[in-house]
This record gives C-alpha cells, sequence and structure tokens, in this order.
C-alpha cells in the first residue's frame, strides 16, 4: 500500500483541468515535487456540487454501472467563503494526492533513493503551497539541505499500470547486492538518456546506461508488469502479463482521459417544464408538496434555481408530478453514439432555441456563393456542455478509437476500487456556429466515382490499422467519406475563425455531426464549432459575430483558399491514406489541417484537404468547386 495523501495543499488546479490534463492516475508536475491524482475512493463526497444533465448521466450509468448516481463537480470550496488561515480545515478541501514516484534523487551529490529510506524529510509550507519539498538533510556536498527531485523515469504498460522505474533490477542486471547504494549521474547537458547513468556504489557492478531502457531492445531489460496502480494504491488482482516499457516522468502517452460530454439542449416544449428538467437533480427526491416546498427553500438561500422565481409552488409540483409520472426506465439504454443525435434534431430544426437560459440560437443566412453546399446557419449565443471524465488510460490513445466505443475494456484504466457512484464532471459555458450540409449536394458528391476511390484508400487504411491491433472486425467503426469531408472543413474553418474571434485556436473545439441515410433516424451531416469559456457568466461574442452573413462568406472563402496550398507541399498534397494503416490522414499536416488535442475529438486523423477544395499538387474528389 502506497502512503497517505499529503497533508497539506500543495497547489491549485481548474475543473476542467481535472478531467482533460491531471484527472485521475495522471502526475501533476508541481514545482518541487511529482504529485498524483488518487482514485474517487479518497476524495471526500463533501464540498462537490452536482451537476445536472440527465442525459449524459444515462449514458454514463450505460458505460460504468446503474449504480452510477451523480456527476460531481471537484471538490472546491464556497465561492462566497470568508478569508480563513492556511492552517485552518477549510484551506485543506480539494482533490487528494500522494507523491509519485516515490524515487528521488539529490541534485548535488546524485544519491537515489526512495522516499522511505530515511534519506530525505518533507518541507511543508502553510503559506506558500507551491514551495513544499523534500530535502536531503545530510547531503556530503552542502551543509544546506538541498531540495531533491523526482526520478525522471518510469514504466508503465497499455493496460493502464504504472511502477516506480526498477533501478535496483536494472543496475545489477537483475542479481541486486545486499545493499544497495545508487547514484544516479547526468553527464551532459541535453538530458538524453544515453548521457544518463546509474551505478551501485556498494557493488563492483559497472555503471548502465539509461538507454538500454528505451527502445526495442531496451524492452527486453525490462521485467513484467507487477499490474501496480498507484492511484488506487493496490495492485491488479489477477495480476498481469504485459511487460514494462520505460517512460519518461511527464510523457504525453502516461495518461489520457476518456471523457463523455454533451450539451444541455431543451428537451421539452414548456419553459417552466425545461427549467425543471435541468434541476431534476435537485427535486428527484421531492414526494410531497410539502417536501418540493423545504428543497425549494434551502435552494434560495444558496441562490440556486433562481429561474424558477417567477412560479408559484403549485405550478413547479404539479410539473414535478407530471415529470415523476412519466416513463424515465429506457432513457438509460440508449447507445453512447447517441448522445448527439438529440442535438442535430434542436440545430437542424430550430424550434427551441429560447426555452434554456443555457441555450440560446438565433437563425443565421447562408451566405451568397455557399447555398448550394449548406441548408441552414444557426447561431449558438449561448450553450453549456458538460463533460465527465469515466477512466483513463496509457500508451494507448483513445481518440484513434470511435469515441471510444470500441475501445477494449482491459485497456481503460478504472477510477476506483469499487464500481463508482459518482464520476467528475465539470460544465463549460461558451457559444457557438452551427452549420448543416445540403444532403442532396453531398449525396451526390459521395457517389461519385473519384470519391468512392478516395474512400476505398480511407477504408483500406482503416482496416489495416486494426488489425495490427487485433481488433474485430477490422472495417467496424470506419466513419466514411461523409465524415472526413466534415471533419476536414471544421479544422479549416477553425484554423480560419481563430484569426478573428478573440480565441486562441485550442480553445475552439469541433462537434461533428455525421451519419448516412442507412442509420436510425436518418442522415446527420452538419458541424458545430464552438468556444470553452471558463467563467460562468457567458463569452466574448467573437465566435458568433463571425457567424453573420457577410462575415461568414468571407471566412469560408479564405478558409477553402488556405487549403489550396500547404507549406509543406507538395509532400502533403500528394499524401494519401497509408496502405499499411500507419497513419488514418490523407492530404492533412500540422501546416494546414492539424489542430490541437483540445480541439479535435479524433486525434487528428480522417482528415484530407483534398475532398475540400483541390489542391496545387491536384485532386479530382473536392466537394466544393
Amino acid at each position: 500500500m502506497e502512503s497517505k495523501s499529503f497533508p497539506t495543499k500543495v497547489g491549485d488546479l481548474r475543473p476542467t483541468q481535472v478531467l482533460h490534463t491531471f484527472g485521475v492516475g495522471a502526475i501533476v508536475d508541481l514545482p518541487n515535487i511529482a504529485a498524483m491524482i488518487l482514485g474517487l475512493d479518497d476524495w471526500n463526497p463533501a464540498n462537490m456540487r452536482e451537476i445536472g444533465e440527465s442525459r449524459l448521466l444515462a449514458v454514463v450509468r450505460k458505460k460504468l454501472g446503474s449504480q452510477v448516481e451523480r456527476l460531481n463537480s471537484p471538490p472546491a470550496p464556497a465561492e462566497n467563503r470568508q478569508p480563513v488561515s492556511p492552517l485552518d480545515a477549510a484551506n485543506l478541501i480539494g482533490v487528494p494526492v500522494i507523491l509519485f514516484p516515490r524515487w528521488l534523487r539529490c541534485p548535488l551529490c546524485n544519491v537515489l533513493a526512495r522516499v522511505d529510506s530515511g534519506l530525505f524529510q518533507l518541507k511543508t509550507d502553510p503559506y506558500h503551497p507551491d514551495r513544499t519539498q523534500y530535502v536531503h538533510e545530510h547531503c556530503a556536498k552542502s551543509k544546506k539541505a538541498p531540495t531533491v527531485v523526482p526520478a525522471r523515469f518510469l514504466v508503465a504498460c497499455s493496460q493502464g499500470h504504472l511502477d516506480d522505474f526498477p533501478w535496483i533490477e536494472f543496475v545489477h542486471r537483475g542479481a541486486p547486492c545486499n545493499a544497495p547504494q545508487l547514484r544516479l549521474y547526468e553527464l551532459g547537458v541535453t538530458g538524453q538518456a544515453a548521457e544518463v547513468q546509474v551505478q551501485c556504489t556498494n557493488c563492483d557492478k559497472p555503471p548502465r546506461s539509461m538507454s538500454e531502457a528505451f527502445g526495442e531492445e531496451g524492452r527486453k531489460n525490462m521485467p513484467q508488469c507487477r499490474g501496480r496502480r498507484p492511484h488506487l494504491r493496490d495492485f491488479e488482482k489477477d495480476g498481469c502479463q504485459e511487460q514494462m516499457k520505460a517512460m519518461l516522468l511527464g510523457a504525453s502517452n502516461s495518461w489520457f482521459s476518456i471523457i463523455l460530454s454533451s450539451l444541455s439542449i431543451p428537451q421539452t416544449s414548456s419553459r417552466l417544464a425545461q427549467l425543471i428538467e435541468e434541476n431534476w437533480h435537485f427535486f428527484s427526491d421531492a414526494t410531497s408538496l410539502d417536501a418540493f416546498k423545504m428543497i425549494r427553500k434551502v435552494l434560495s438561500k444558496t441562490g440556486q434555481c433562481a429561474d424558477l422565481a417567477p412560479f408559484s409552488d403549485e405550478e413547479i409540483w404539479q410539473t414535478i408530478e407530471e415529470r415523476l409520472s412519466g416513463d424515465q426506465g429506457e432513457e438509460g439504454e440508449q447507445p453512447i453514439g447517441d448522445l448527439k443525435r438529440p442535438e442535430w434534431e434542436v440545430f437542424s430544426n430550430h424550434e427551441k432555441g429560447d426555452l434554456s437560459p443555457d441555450f440560446r440560437t438565433r437563425e443565421g443566412q447562408v451566405p451568397k456563393g455557399f447555398k448550394e453546399y449548406f441548408d441552414r446557419v444557426v447561431l449558438v449565443d449561448r450553450l453549456r456542455e458538460v463533460r465527465a471524465l469515466v477512466g483513463f488510460t496509457r500508451i494507448e490513445f483513445p481518440g484513434d478509437y470511435v469515441e471510444g466505443a470500441d475501445l477494449p475494456q482491459p485497456l481503460i484504466a478504472p477510477l476506483s476500487r469499487t464500481s463508482p457512484t459518482w464520476v467528475p464532471a465539470a460544465e463549460i459555458r461558451g457559444e457557438g456556429l452551427f452549420l448543416q450540409f445540403n444532403e442532396k449536394k453531398l449525396r451526390n458528391w459521395i457517389n461519385r466515382a473519384d470519391t468512392q476511390e478516395r474512400e476505398g484508400l480511407f477504408l483500406s487504411a482503416h482496416q489495416q490499422w486494426r488489425a495490427k491491433r487485433n481488433l474485430v472486425p477490422p472495417e467496424a467503426g470506419f466513419p466514411g467519406i461523409r465524415y472526413i469531408l466534415l471533419h476536414s472543413f471544421a479544422h479549416a474553418l477553425m484554423r480560419q475563425f481563430a484569426l478573428e474571434c478573440g480565441y486562441s485556436s485550442a480553445s475552439i473545439r469541433e462537434r461533428i455531426y455525421s451519419a448516412g441515410p442507412e442509420s436510425d433516424g436518418g442522415p446527420m451531416a452538419g458541424i458545430l464549432l464552438y468556444t470553452a469559456a471558463s467563467d460562468s457568466e457567458g463569452t466574448l461574442g467573437g465566435l458568433v459575430s463571425l457567424g453573420e452573413h457577410k462575415t461568414l462568406g468571407r471566412h469560408l472563402e479564405q478558409a477553402l483558399k488556405g487549403m489550396r496550398l500547404c507549406s509543406s507541399d507538395p509532400l502533403c498534397g500528394e499524401r494519401a491514406p497509408d496502405p499499411e494503416g500507419k497513419t488514418l490522414h490523407g492530404a492533412a499536416c500540422h501546416a494546414c489541417l492539424f489542430a490541437s488535442e483540445t480541439s479535435c475529438e479524433r486525434g487528428n486523423k480522417y482528415l484530407d484537404r483534398a475532398v475540400l477544395i483541390e489542391p496545387v499538387s491536384g485532386s479530382h474528389c473536392a466537394f466544393f468547386e
């Protein structure tokens, strides 16, 4: 078992960081220490705020089990609390972490040892949490105890396990001496593994270079995985048959979040019914009018559900009774992909744009010259997105799979030792722009011979990619040329919008609505570009302003014009999907179509600017003439 979490505050994180960057099982690289976020079993349910989003909760239950009852925001102090002393217990409200890796190194004398070896001492400063550190008390190179640093090498496997680097076994080549005393030397200034050596000063074993731990040959020097789950402070019950892989502390593939998200869209035709739906997590336990009055009284003291003020208790209770008598049993049976179908229905029909304070839309105009390509433009003045963390992976990127739907279960690391009754979530408010493609024009383009040929190349690469990962059937999950067009267009427009909308390119996200005519519910062909502002009061308005009639036409022209030529041409323009499955994109690269990880929903795969407009290098399957 691991040691207990830190007894003092050691840093700060934003709620969205707890989902995307530093969630359960991730390592936070603080100024002087490296800390790992513990599993949900160690989180204190107090000081968590429940986030209501019934559609998302139903899908989370489908994935993790019916025992999941709530979507909770990470624990945080009350926003209106009075300033307290750093020594006050209220200052310790937050996400629990432990020290990881457990091996530390003194930068002066190069000694390398475990934190429980007795050589290091924890120094905390409640008034300056960022100064929390471990020091080497009796360093031979300094009279003042120097700050030690985490050992920057770890081992992991694709089953979600993570462990300290096997220093003792590695330097002794599997035959440790009686009392190992290790030192880690950096022989150069580049920090490369070839310039780092570890040595035991208690025996005559020669030093060993860390380069022997990396690569295909180096992997043979690594031991079998012990199934360690440091975020849960235990080991896998049935062990693990994988071989460990060496990686650097802070490596980008050491932690990938698996997140489900949904937009808060109107689900009723009544303003009051919609407000009840949005706040159902407060009223679901009300069994009588008197019980409801008590709940409403408590909520009014905290300023919650203020939008219900114009309605009387009797009106609200009647709506709650209708909601309770309705059949809610089938909602949890919807598959993951159905999160987008209701959103598409709202955007494409545009009938419920003003029923919710978290969803405000208005009809826009299709710019001149693009009316044959688009059926509708919807300006989303305000939207609310709720994201929930349901697991994570190591080494394997979940974005490589179909929205996580066909991600093999053994690769998904759990958030807790037992089945969770809640999952971390965050709500983000922003603005956006929705574009609906002309279905007839799109089908005619898909049925063209040159388009079919391009789709065949993507399908072949997709099948080879899945075959290498032993995913069956190999053709499953192929999004089709329809999705590739929508996805590529979304990236091109995102890059163009980022120049003038006031948000960075990493702050604009995409949501692709793609389905063929054979799918349940009919075809979908649209994109939503939106921004996730961290504040709760709204947005800059810059993204919506670019969707106005004349402005949008200029940006559409510039976005497509920019796809004709790439600074990496002719190599980029002539690239086709790799027949061996090494890449899943065509004419696309960082100079033209690739976007940041926070923006793309498919990890920069299934992109091809050749399907948008004919590039300089030549192509005959462009959708836009």
